[in-house]
């Protein structure tokens, strides 16, 4: 049975991890990442491709297309516009058109209403600090209503489901798709966005199911994948015969790769999982001997602008600001990946996956990736950085 050894860099990082406040004596600057003139200059543009690309109505693409809206929204609103920008004022209003009477926040017609829910939710909070009072006592109506909405409709003992099942505890794109990795991730942040503690049921429950979704046998995860690979990487899910978008290993496994990795590691630190636990070291492990900015390690160039920007949002949330390889090269995962997007802007300012799947040839959906990425990329002190 494969079994997964915390590498010499590994436990270097997991020290790094658990030694908050310190320095790496090898820094020759007190910055990390890239330089701020050049970075402003790259979300700028972006900003102003997005702002440009808005239809009337306030969505962008078409009007059906909610859970782009919200995500643009909070894109631009983690970009320092105001809820009261005419584009952010717009793209709110498109929101808030589509609360429904059962608290969520979709499209009449979607068959994504927990994905649509979740980043409405998001965005409504990012405007929140910004929004007039009127305006912010709305907002805080329609998350609350989206908030049981949600909860409604994760996988549960209300589904008939016992807690031993793979699925348990994931959220879907709607009440009746099985539950994922990626729309747990959107799941569990819009809930905690909206007040929802840890310690939540709720809560516990996404944490069972996103250590499912591991390569790594354990005592929280025994289901039939868990042994078959053993790399401490991720999938897409584990429920209903199980699927990778990397595909099958020959013994039947299920393969990991890069943006379920980090929506998972990202996911287990939300939930309160400790840096020295053996599901964040493996996951770690993963991540050393698969560390890229150039492609989504096991789909190359699929799905590469939703890897941008869950792998910078994932390794700010674990306060990692550097990555040492599994050959002992130390990354400024800052600098590198924000040296990679300033080459893969176009003239317009826009980011265009010449890969397509799952809408990344949308200018509109991948611009909106690049600028959440780009929020977790600015420079910033060393001596500021927590480890």
């Amino acid at each position: 049975m494969p079994r997964l050894h915390c590498t010499r860099p590994a436990r270097v990082v997991i020290a790094t991890l658990l030694l908050v406040g310190t320095t790496f004596a090898a820094d020759k600057t007190n910055t990390i990442g890239p330089n701020r003139a050049k970075w402003l200059k790259v979300r700028t543009r972006a900003v102003n491709f997005l702002k440009s690309a808005q239809d009337d109505d306030g969505s962008w693409t078409s009007p059906q297309a909610a859970g782009l809206t919200a995500l643009a929204t909070t894109a631009l609103l983690d970009s320092g516009l105001k809820a009261d920008d005419p584009v952010v004022a717009r793209s709110l209003a498109y929101l808030e058109s589509l609360a429904q009477k059962n608290g969520g926040i979709y499209h009449p017609k979607t068959l994504h209403r927990n994905y649509e829910t979740s980043i409405a939710m998001l965005a409504m909070t990012a405007a929140s600090s910004s929004a007039t009072p009127a305006a912010r006592k709305r907002y805080a109506a329609h998350i609350s209503g989206a908030r049981k909405f949600l909860k409604n409709l994760q996988w549960d003992k209300g589904e008939g489901l016992e807690t031993t099942d793979p699925g348990f505890g994931g959220a879907g794109y709607g009440k009746h798709k099985r539950p994922d990795l990626s729309n747990t991730q959107f799941f569990q942040e819009a809930l905690l966005s909206a007040g929802v503690k840890k310690d939540d049921p709720a809560m516990k429950n996404v944490l069972l199911f996103v250590s499912r979704c591991q390569n790594l046998e354990s005592e929280n995860n025994t289901t039939a994948f868990a042994g078959k690979i053993g790399d401490g990487g991720f999938y897409y899910t584990p429920a209903a015969g199980g699927t990778s978008q990397a595909g099958l290993a020959a013994n039947g496994g299920l393969r990991s790769y890069g943006s379920m990795t980090y929506a998972g590691l990202k996911s287990m630190i939300y939930a309160g999982v400790k840096p020295d636990d053996p599901r964040i070291k493996a996951a770690l492990g993963w991540i050393q001997k698969n560390y890229s900015v150039r492609l989504n390690p096991g789909l190359g160039q699929q799905g590469l602008y939703y890897y941008y920007h869950t792998f910078a949002k994932s390794l700010s949330v674990i306060n990692l600001d550097h990555i040492e390889d599994s050959a002992g090269v130390k990354h400024d995962w800052r600098l590198e990946l924000f040296d990679q997007l300033a080459k893969l802007q176009r003239p317009n300012g826009s980011f265009v996956n010449r890969a397509p799947r799952w809408y990344e040839g949308d200018p509109n959906l991948s611009t909106a990736y690049i600028l959440l990425a780009l929020k977790y990329c600015q420079p910033r002190p060393l001596k500021a950085a927590k480890r």
